[in-house]
């Protein structure tokens, strides 16, 4: 259980707390954690709310382990974004990157029984 409950709370919380950090800058504040000064200023107005609000809410949903396939389904695209931005634009905090990224991946694995319908072929496509 352990390897299956630890990465999960430990994304989540890195999660949170990178929501939680934009919402502070949101409110126009000083960031509280270290942050990416080009991701600023590329996620700005309702982008920036955006990310932050799902990063926030989708931790949450995580730690509490409510909906965590769902979650970890919406959180896959905005990891690879998160790694690919620290790959080419900003490689100051790719180790975080990598990390998450390892997370979600494995996480995914874990859960991957969870996805099986998706990639099934229901009946013939319509001509």
């Amino acid at each position: 259980m352990l390897r299956i409950h630890l990465p999960r709370i430990l994304l989540a919380l890195i999660f949170i707390l990178a929501g939680f950090n934009g919402w502070v800058v949101i409110l126009g504040y000083d960031p509280v954690f270290p942050t990416s000064p080009k991701a600023m200023e590329l996620l700005t107005g309702y982008l920036l709310v955006l990310e932050k609000s799902t990063e926030l809410l989708g931790g949450l949903l995580l730690l509490f382990n409510i909906f965590t396939p769902a979650i970890l389904a919406i959180f896959a695209p905005i990891v690879v974004n998160i790694f690919l931005f620290h790959i080419f634009e900003d490689p100051a905090l790719l180790p975080l990157a990598i990390v998450v990224s390892g997370l979600e991946g494995y996480l995914l694995w874990i859960y991957r029984d969870h996805y099986k319908g998706l990639l099934e072929r229901k009946g013939k496509l319509p001509m």
